[in-house]
Parts: C-alpha cells; structure tokens; sequence
C-alpha cells in the first residue's frame, strides 16, 4: 500500500487566470497532510498578478451581468418609442414590468440549478456554460422582431429569460470560484473587485446610450417629442436598442476561453471529487498559470480509493445536506444571507430597474427637452451620473475597506443608513425639490453599494462548507431575485396608482417608505451572519480541524457505508 500512496500524477488545466496548486505536493502520500498543506498555499499567499487576472476574468462575467440587467430601464423607454407610437411613445405598464422582470425570473432557475451543479459536477465543468448562454441569448435578443403572430415584447420577454438563466449562473460560480482560489488576508477585497465590476457594467451601459443618442442626434431632433418619433427617427431608435442590447455580448466572448480552461479549484477536489492527485496539481497551474503534465489514471484511481479510506472530511449526499441546515446554527446562517439578500433586492433592484421613471419623476429626464434627442440625451447622462457618483464609487470603497472594516459592519451600517435616506425621501417627497431628491437617491445608490449589495454577495462564499458552499449562495442569491421581483413586480407598480396624464407616478412616495421597511428589516438578518474577515474558509465553515490536520471524529459516521452501498451524493 505504501508503494501505491507513494505513486501521485500530474494532472492537466490551469490557465494564466487560475493557477493549479496539484503538483507542488505530490511527494506527500497522506491525503489530510497534503489537504492542509495545500490549502495553507492557497490561503498564506502573497497577493500577485495572478491573483488580478482571476479577479479579472471572473468580474468580466460580471460586467457582462449588469450591463445586461441595467440597461432595460433604458431599453423598455426605446421600445415604447419604436413599437408603442399609439400610446404616446411608451410601454404599457404590465409590458414594462413584464421585461423587466423576465431576466429576474431566468436568474432565479440559474442561481439555484448552476449552484446545485456546480456542487455536484464540480466548479470547472459549469463555469463558462453559463456565459455561453448569456452571449446565444444576448445576441438573439438583439436581432428579435415581432410578427403577426408574436409581439416583439414576447419574444424580448423569451430571449431575456434564458439569458436571466446564464446570468443567475454566474452569481454562485464567479463567488465562490474566487472565494477559493483567494488568499485569506484579501479575500474579501478580491471577491469585492469582482463584484465591482457590476458597477462598471452600469457605467458602460449609460455610456453606450449617450454615444448611441449623440451618434443619432441629427434624426432624433426632428421630432418633438417620443409621442411623434416616426419615419427616420423611429429607425434611429430601433437601430439603438438592439446595438444597446447587443454590446453586451462582447466582453463575454473575451473571458470565455479563459473560463472555460481553469483547473478545478483544489478545495471542490479534495472535499468533494476527492481526488488528491489532481488538487495538487490545481493549486500548482494556479499560481504558475500553466498545465503541468498529463494525469496519470491508473495512479488517481489508486489514490482516490486511499483517500475515500483515509480523508476526513466528510462526504457530500442528500442526507448530509438535510442533516447539516437542521442544525440551528447553520439554518440561522443560511436565513441571515438569504434573508439579507432579500430584503436588499426588493428596494434595489425596484430602483435600479427604473433609474429612467425615477429620473423623469423627479423632473430631470424630460426637464427643458424640447425633442427625442433631448429626451434621450437627458436620459442618458441622468444614468451616468447616478453610475457615477453613487454606484462605482460605493462598490470601490467597498473593495478599499472590507478586509479592514469587516463585512458585518459595513452591511449593518448600509442598511442602517439606507432606512434613513428612504424615510427621509419617503415622507419628505413632496417638500424636496428635484435636486434634493437626486442627491438623496445618489446617496441611496452609493450606500446601496459600499454596504450590503457588495456583502451579501461576498458573505455567502465564504461561509458554507465546501460541498454544500455553492448550492448555498445559489439559494442565498435566489431569495435575492425573489426579492427584486417582488420589488419590481408587486410593490414599484404601486407608483403608479391614481396616475393622471399630469403625475404619471403619484405612489412613487409610498414606494419609498415600504423600501425603508425592508432596509430596517435587513438590520435584523445581518445579526445572524458571522464576521468572516481574515479567516480561512475552512475556519468559517467548521472545517478547521480538517484544514489543520487535527482530526475531529467525524460529523456523520455512516457516510463512507453510504459510498460504499453506492447511494447517490448530492
């Protein structure tokens, strides 16, 4: 037997992203030494470049997400202008609500069955899948056209869906692969930048619209407003909403080679595959950015059948996963992430999906536009400055302070403020001027994000196990989505009630004031999540023992009998 476990493999994967730590420990033949020692290179690390570029490649994914979530508060407003003539140029509001909620509901299936997944089959098999359909989507999306037999609203509401799926994929998988693969000191900061790139997404998506309105302007200034936008000026608009939709396949099609040639992160390898040879040679491709060998299978095999004898950590199935949320503190864990993400989305996606309506509400979108170039051309620089004084620079300040302040500070702080600032915007709307309400929303959007829209990302994972640690943020991430369409579907419609052609969003107050109920109730989920900041993964998720070789006896003793009768694992 000592001869076998003497015999380790060199295993193919890795890119200049992702480094493959395998090989560095292949002399070692104990699985629980050369998990630890393994781990610790991954955690004990200095911050490099290889380090970026997998901050990169990841929040490319995430560029790509936002953009093509954020711009439908500018696409639906383009869409009533080319297709809505007979209602003065707009969407009706269950057509409005229909789009932007279509993307919404594709995220929820995504986050929830690419986390399952990416547990079950592993982090490397999933990741670029997903970005494959957020391009197929996004460019169908793009070239959509309705027919006697279909609207186009229909087919946009189809193509956005699936592309809701790719994108809710990306939440769980771009998390938990940087989480992984991060050492421990700048985690937080490293899953931050990834997140931040949502920011830049935003901002790229504003800006897209503004070129696109002033590389149209001489057709869009014939008409004086969106009610009589016919003939060349029609023709603009249509051409800018599908060249809007369609850049977002771009910088997609850049980070797809990159995703889909990582090496699997070394922890889903050891705790889940349970393949020593090829964790070793993981974390090797990782840090040197390149393939190391080729795997020998008869040697994996062998060791992989010493390692489900000699491993301690526990196996994944069906049974564990049932087992470990009925304990209480991991149901309360679980509740804090999930129930924090919730109660964030139904207040920010409610805003950020109307960021148009917000601004023409409070007077500036369609303040002194005397033609559709005008009115879009407002439109479009309101978002820029939205993006840009509250969005990008709350996300940076986030990446700049996590590892610092801690993730549960920051969270309770934001939400704490946010209630503030919707009270304040809620019960105040009619004695502010417009300016007013701009600053307070801008200041909404830059606590939204140097607060809990980054944490609840980043929290999720790092605190779960590794076998479950996906499932878990898919979970976490679809209780957000559920909050956004209540948001959006339920409660920002309700700013329309007793519209007149004078006030088209008479409730937008009240609004307001049920979004700071929901930031006061996200102060009380934050209290179930734990500070994460400067511990190792295996600390947080009560695998420590695991990750410094002093073997606690093990959580389920019948797993090894369950592998062993061939019961399926989760």
């Amino acid at each position: 037997m000592a001869e076998r476990e003497s015999k380790v493999a060199k295993t193919a994967g890795g890119n200049n992203a992702f480094h493959n730590f395998h090989n560095d420990f292949t002399h070692i033949a104990d699985p629980n030494e050369r998990r630890r020692l393994a781990l610790a290179e991954i955690d004990k690390a200095p911050f490099g470049w290889y380090h970026v570029r997998a901050c990169v490649v990841a929040g490319v994914g995430f560029f790509t997400d936002s953009y093509d979530i954020f711009v439908v508060s500018m696409l639906t407003i383009m869409l009533g202008i080319v297709y809505y003539g007979d209602s003065k140029g707009k969407l009706p509001t269950s057509s409005d609500n229909a789009v932007k909620l279509s993307t919404s509901a594709g995220t929820v299936i995504g986050q929830l069955g690419f986390g399952m997944l990416a547990d079950m089959v592993g982090r490397k098999r999933m990741y670029g899948l997903e970005l494959i359909v957020i391009i197929f989507a996004t460019l169908a999306q793009a070239l959509s056209s309705g027919s006697p037999a279909c609207s186009i609203i229909g087919v946009i509401i189809f193509w956005r869906v699936l592309m809701g799926v790719g994108i809710g994929g990306d939440y769980p998988l771009s998390s938990i692969i940087t989480s992984e693969f991060a050492t421990t000191r700048w985690r937080g900061a490293m899953m931050g930048a990834v997140f931040a790139m949502q920011g830049i997404g935003q901002l790229v998506g504003a800006l897209v619209m503004l070129f696109l309105t002033l590389g149209f302007k001489n057709q869009l200034k014939g008409s004086a407003d969106i009610a009589h936008c016919t003939g060349t000026c029609q023709v603009a608009v249509d051409k800018m909403w599908r060249t809007l939709v369609g850049f977002g396949a771009v910088p997609a099609c850049i980070a797809l080679y990159y995703r889909l040639t990582i090496p699997e992160t070394p922890r889903y390898t050891f705790d889940v595959a349970r393949d020593v040879e090829k964790a070793d040679d993981d974390v090797k491709a990782y840090v040197n950015g390149k393939a190391e060998g080729k795997p020998d299978e008869v040697a994996r095999a062998e060791a992989q059948v010493v390692a489900r004898e000699n491993l301690q950590v526990p196996k994944a199935s069906f049974r564990d996963f049932c087992r470990h949320y009925s304990q209480l503190k991991n149901f309360l864990l679980i509740l804090g992430t999930a129930g924090s993400w919730f109660c964030l989305d139904v207040a920010y996606y409610g805003l950020s999906l109307n960021n148009g309506t917000i601004l023409e509400a409070i007077g500036y979108s369609t303040k002194n536009a005397n033609n559709v170039y005008e009115f879009l051309y407002n439109t479009a620089v309101g978002n820029v400055i939205i993006v840009l004084a509250g969005a990008v620079p709350g996300y940076w300040v986030s990446v700049a302070t996590i590892d610092t302040f801690g993730r549960k500070p920051i969270q309770l702080m934001g939400f704490t403020i946010l209630t503030i600032l919707f009270i304040v915007m809620g019960f105040a709307y009619h004695k502010l001027s417009s300016n007013g309400l701009l600053a307070i929303y801008v200041l909404a959007q830059f606590f939204f994000n140097f607060g809990p829209n980054t944490t609840t990302f980043i929290v999720p994972g790092e605190v779960f196990p590794t076998r479950y640690r996906s499932t878990s943020h898919g979970i976490s991430a679809a209780s957000g989505k559920i909050g956004s369409i209540i948001g959006q579907g339920a409660i920002s419609t309700l700013r329309t009630h007793g519209a007149t052609a004078d006030n088209a969003a008479p409730w937008l107050d009240h609004v307001l004031e049920i979004y700071a109920l929901f930031m006061l109730l996200g102060c009380f989920t934050t209290l179930l999540i734990p500070e994460t900041a400067r511990k190792t993964l295996e600390e947080l998720s009560g695998e420590d023992d695991y990750a410094t070789g002093t073997h606690a006896p093990r959580s389920i003793d019948d797993e090894e009998s369950n592998v062993a009768k061939g019961e399926p694992q989760a």
